[in-house]
């Protein structure tokens, strides 16, 4: 009765609207898993109950690839907890003191690093919010804020960067063509990433915010509050701790080198699963590349290249290492929690068939032939509301992408095909970025340490400005099929909003 419809979406939109009225996440989280459970079982509660531990929270945390992901979140705040005890983090943040003096430098260079660590979105946001947490802080940059400019290079850098762990994944979904071809020609297309940055650079220089960013800028202003951390003193769990003091002895070098290890090493993991030492080559390596075990290689090892420098440097005991690695896994339980309900809560909607429902729109319209010059504006709105309400972008490509080629009879010469294409994947990030139950949402939260909700709350207007501007150039791509012209008009189009949003928000 509720499977295969429109009932299928109820209960994550339910989770998303309480979550955003509530600002709690966990509770909002549980609520929408229970409606799901009594849709699917007609409101046996026996049923519901059964369906929900078994076949959905068990169900997602028996999954390799959660399981992966699990793990290399556990392994990494530890490496970031050793960072800290060691005084390399607090280093480098005297370090980019001398040489960032402005809040607009901080935020540049916030999303400079963003870019250059195009690999997996998972290891960007971690990263990156360890390293410029410091500097963003020091400069009174909000943890809303850099946990926006974490979330908005991280996932939209991984979907045009060829060689990243997103690339493998959608060259995987396409059948009957050149995965990593497809690709490659649609990056241009993908008006979302390219608007996004600009965004964030008009932002930045214009030195401006509006909607709930504006306030949590605005907050930090106010003399009370010292520190941005004084504003999330909850997110880790950890503020009841004892905190054992920092190295003194910690130089820029003790942050450097484990993060080089940790880029080096993941490289090395992720195109090791993918048979780059078995004779295939790097390319046809990440294509094949298990993301999630790769990871998993790459940060244990680069852990334990970490705990060897620092006992060598004498920059920490080994028992001092030895403790900070539990506190690095207790720093990860806010977010371990949150994607445990937030999977559970995807494997509700996936029994319901909301995929299904979707997917079976898309192909409507594609059939249509009168409606086709619309169809990479109609395929980027579809991809946005299924990861909004599922919260994985890489579910929604992966439903979607085999559609569209499908629909053009994987005709690799057919321009609108790709475009079609890349208005999936741009929707896929343009949802995800909206969506509280997102793993890449919350994996921003963590990295910036900034209370989940407020970053889902301060982030959506940007997110979905992006979108509609996103959404007109698709509707342009449609007819005009030319990136060379789309794009720039685009970014064109972005900037004339942006300066139409600080005029009106600087009377203000």
């Amino acid at each position: 009765m509720f499977t295969n419809s429109l009932w299928a979406l109820l209960p994550p939109v339910i989770a998303i609207v309480l979550a955003l009225i509530t600002k709690e996440v966990y509770s909002s989280l549980m609520i929408g898993i229970i409606a799901g459970g009594l849709l699917y079982a007609n409101f046996n509660p026996v049923t519901a109950m059964n369906h929900i531990f078994v076949d959905g929270m068990i169900g997602q945390l028996s999954d390799p690839w959660n399981v992966g992901i699990l793990i290399f979140l556990v392994v990494l705040g530890s490496v970031v907890m050793l960072m800290n005890r060691a005084g390399g983090s607090a280093a480098f943040g005297r370090w980019a003191s001398e040489h960032v003096k402005t809040r607009v430098g901080a935020q540049l260079a916030t999303m400079a690093l963003g870019l250059l660590i195009f690999i997996d979105d998972y290891f960007n946001c971690l990263t990156v919010g360890s390293v410029m947490q410091p500097v963003t802080d020091k400069h009174r940059v909000s943890r809303e804020k850099l946990a926006y400019l974490i979330d908005a290079t991280a996932a939209p850098v991984c979907i045009i960067a060829p060689i990243s762990s997103w690339a493998a994944a959608v060259t995987g979904f396409v059948d009957g063509a050149n995965g990593l071809t497809l690709f490659i020609r649609a990056i241009p297309y993908n008006l979302y990433a390219f608007l996004t940055f600009a965004m964030i650079i008009m932002l930045t220089v214009g030195q401006f915010d509006y909607g709930p960013m504006k306030k949590a800028e605005e907050m930090l202003k106010k003399p009370e509050i010292p520190d941005p951390s004084m504003r999330h003193p909850s997110v880790t769990g950890s503020e009841d701790q004892p905190h054992p003091p920092v190295s003194g002895r910690g130089k820029v070098i003790h942050l450097i080198l484990p993060i080089v290890s940790l880029i080096v090493c993941c490289i090395i993991g992720m195109i090791y699963t993918g048979g780059f030492f078995s004779g295939e080559s790097f390319v046809d390596a990440f294509a094949n590349a298990d993301a999630s075990v790769g990871l998993v290689y790459g940060s244990t090892v680069a852990l334990l290249i970490t705990i060897v420098f620092y006992l060598i440097t004498r920059v920490l005991s080994f028992e001092e290492c030895m403790n900070a690695v539990p506190e690095g896994f207790k720093s990860m339980v806010p977010a371990i929690l949150i994607l445990t309900l937030a999977w559970t809560l995807k494997g509700m909607t996936d029994s319901l068939g909301a995929a299904d429902y979707v997917a079976s729109l898309v192909e409507s319209v594609a059939e249509n032939g009168m409606v086709m010059s619309f169809l990479p504006a109609f395929v980027f709105v579809i991809g946005a509301f299924l990861a909004f309400a599922t919260g994985t972008s890489w579910g929604t490509f992966g439903l979607l992408i085999p559609i569209v080629v499908s629909a053009f009879h994987s005709d690799i010469n057919n321009e609108l095909m790709i475009i079609s294409i890349s208005a999936c994947m741009a929707g896929a990030v343009c949802g995800d970025h909206c969506s509280p139950i997102s793993d890449t949402t919350i994996m921003a939260s963590a990295g910036a340490q900034c209370k989940h909700i407020s970053h889902v709350s301060t982030q959506l207007p940007y997110a979905m400005t992006a979108a509609a501007v996103s959404f007109v150039g698709y509707i342009i791509s449609g007819f005009i099929r030319n990136w060379i012209i789309t794009l720039p008009l685009g970014i064109a189009i972005m900037v004339v909003v942006m300066l139409v949003l600080k005029r009106l928000y600087s009377n203000k």
